[in-house]
Order: C-alpha cells, then sequence, then structure tokens
C-alpha cells in the first residue's frame, strides 16, 4: 500500500502542539498552546478510508527577545525537546459533500528558559505531559477538479497535562482549556502543495487564578513539490497575540497584583525555511527546518518598565506518518472457464 503523505500530513500537523516556553504568560512571557508551524506541510486534503499514526518530534533552541533582553544585550537560552503521539480516523465518511477525519494526539515536553537577566543558572526547566488536543470534526471539500481544496476544523486542548504550583504553570500543562477553529487553503496540482493554514486560539480562564491569556493567531504557508518518492520546498509561519490578556479584580489580582502590566499583551514572529520527505510506500518520513527572522514583544501599558519577553529561535521538526489499519476490500468474484 502507498501511503498518500501529503494528504496524511494535512491532518497529523495537528499534533505539532506543543509547548509554551515559560507556560504562556508567567514571568512576562509571551507564549502558545499549539508550536508556530505546526500546520508547516499539511493541505486541505485527506488519506483513503482507515486509522494513521504519526510520531512527531522536534527541537526548538532560541533566545529570548523584548525589551528587558535587548536593553541589558544577553542572550537568554529557551530549549525544548517534544514528542507527539496521535492517530488520525478516517472513517469514509462524508457531510455535504466533504470528507470527515478526526484528530488526537499526546503531546510529551522537555522545555528551560533562562533567567532573563542573564545571571545564575535557567529559572525554569519543566518535564512532563502537555494537554491531550483532539479534533473532533474535520470537513474537507474538493473544488471540483481544479486541483483546489478547502479544509476547516475545530481542535480542543484539554487542561490535563502535568500542571505544579498555586497558579499551574510549574510545569508543562495548562490549567486551560483552548479552541482552535481552523481553514486551510490548497493548491495540489501536478505534484504541487501550495498551501496556507489559518488558525487562532482562543483560550478560557485559568482554573486557578482566573487569568485568561488573550488569542494567538498562526498562518503556516507551504510550497512544495513532489517528484517521485521526494517532496521538497520553501516553508514559513507567522504567529501573533491580537488580543488583550484578562486579569479581573478578585481571585486574579491576588495571584497577580499588577494584572497584566508584567505579562507580554502583543508579539509577533516570523520564520522561514525549507521542508523535504520520501515516501517509502508503507511509510512517509518528512523533515522541516525554520529560522525565525523577526520577533517582538510588548506591552504599551507597562512604559519604560515593560518586561515582555518572546522567544526567537531555529525549529528542527520530523514525522513519521503510516496506516495501521484499512478497511478490508471486496472480494473480488472467482471467474471459471471450461
Amino acid at each position: 500500500m502507498k501511503l498518500h503523505s501529503k494528504a496524511l500530513v494535512a491532518a497529523a500537523a495537528l499534533a505539532a502542539f506543543a509547548f509554551s516556553p515559560a507556560n504562556a504568560y508567567e514571568g512576562g512571557y509571551a507564549g502558545w498552546q499549539t508550536k508556530p508551524g505546526a500546520f508547516i506541510g499539511s493541505s486541505a486534503g485527506v488519506p483513503p478510508p482507515g486509522i494513521y499514526m504519526f510520531n512527531q518530534v522536534f527541537t526548538y533552541q532560541a533566545n529570548l527577545a523584548g525589551p528587558v533582553t535587548g536593553a541589558v544585550g544577553t542572550h537568554s537560552g529557551v530549549v525544548a525537546a517534544v514528542d507527539a503521539q496521535g492517530f488520525l480516523f478516517v472513517p469514509g465518511w462524508t457531510f455535504l459533500g466533504a470528507t470527515y477525519d478526526a484528530v488526537i494526539v499526546q503531546p510529551f515536553v522537555m522545555d528551560a528558559v533562562g533567567n532573563p537577566a542573564g545571571l545564575g543558572n535557567p529559572q525554569n526547566q519543566q518535564t512532563g505531559v502537555h494537554n491531550t488536543y483532539f479534533v473532533p470534526v474535520e470537513l474537507s471539500w474538493k473544488l471540483g477538479t481544479s486541483g483546489f481544496a478547502v479544509k476547516t476544523g475545530l481542535g480542543i486542548g484539554a487542561p490535563d497535562g502535568t500542571q505544579t504550583g498555586p497558579t499551574g504553570l510549574g510545569s508543562v500543562g495548562n490549567p486551560w482549556w483552548t479552541f482552535q477553529p481552523e481553514l486551510i487553503l490548497s493548491y495540489l496540482g501536478g505534484g504541487w502543495n501550495l498551501s496556507a493554514a489559518i488558525y487562532d486560539e482562543i483560550n478560557t480562564a485559568n482554573s486557578k487564578d482566573n487569568y485568561t491569556t488573550g488569542d494567538i493567531f498562526h498562518v503556516d504557508f507551504t510550497a512544495t513539490k513532489t517528484i517521485g518518492k521526494w517532496t521538497f520546498g520553501p516553508v514559513a509561519y507567522y504567529a501573533a497575540q491580537v488580543t488583550d490578556d484578562k486579569c479581573p479584580v478578585g481571585v486574579c489580582t491576588a495571584f497577580n497584583p499588577l494584572g497584566t502590566l508584567t505579562n507580554a499583551q502583543r508579539y509577533h514572529l516570523f520564520a522561514v525555511g525549507g521542508l523535504v520527505e520520501y515516501n517509502f510506500g508503507p511509510a512517509s518520513f518528512s523533515v522541516w527546518a525554520t529560522q525565525e527572522v523577526s520577533a517582538k514583544a510588548s506591552n504599551v501599558a507597562a512604559g519604560a518598565a515593560d518586561a515582555s519577553a518572546i522567544t526567537q529561535g531555529m525549529t528542527v521538526f520530523a514525522t513519521l506518518s503510516y496506516r495501521i489499519w484499512a478497511p478490508e476490500e471486496p472480494a473480488k468474484p472467482t471467474l471459471f472457464h471450461k
């Protein structure tokens, strides 16, 4: 069985979630639930009916960027290693002309964040289970025979990861739900995968201190060409916080006396890189790497005391995808000849 790698990666890319350096807003850092670039290599396609598994690993090597780190000229390191195991279910159902699929992923995370003043040992080292991510519904439409396709769905991050400390942010789990609507636009003709994956993270309040992280907007770009068993081409991503955090008076201000003033309210990242993939037939293996060429974080209300920070660095991301079950093909009639 030859694996339809581009279609599988379209859904498997959802596994890349994965960690938030310094857990979203603790200590002034900005963060995310889904790793920017998670949908690189994806498309709006869907593979044939079956159950698929994908194993994803990535490393992120970065420094903190922001008003404080820029002012003192230090290099405060951020490192992460993430492993995610996921399943893609394609039952062969259709709805309103679209093909249905569902995804579930469990990430495991190790990360460390350096001191933004450049003093001492890393101030935050964490290892554990990140929030489970699942997509109960994805729908993909082919737009006739033009090669264009559209996919939409809703991802959900459950607050079941490893949590410690009074605000639940002492480890790699996040004590809040995340809802992630997605839209993928693709052209898939002639061996090309020209795709833009657009998705937005919408967070509920932290169940421990009632702090709410603002919405995080993502766009991941893929422009690859398949020749034989090889696929390669440039990729990029953009991520930004587009709404302010919220810290209502009461429980939240008891844990955060300055409210949102000590945390980044806006940030953006832009990265460029490349992807290469080889289709072995029963399995497909891809690697992409990106370098963040622009990064900025700020909190206008904090003025001269702005301690906002965001990571800027390099990601290397690998995915192994394969089908573990397929529906049996109907038996062919036996022909008898005299």
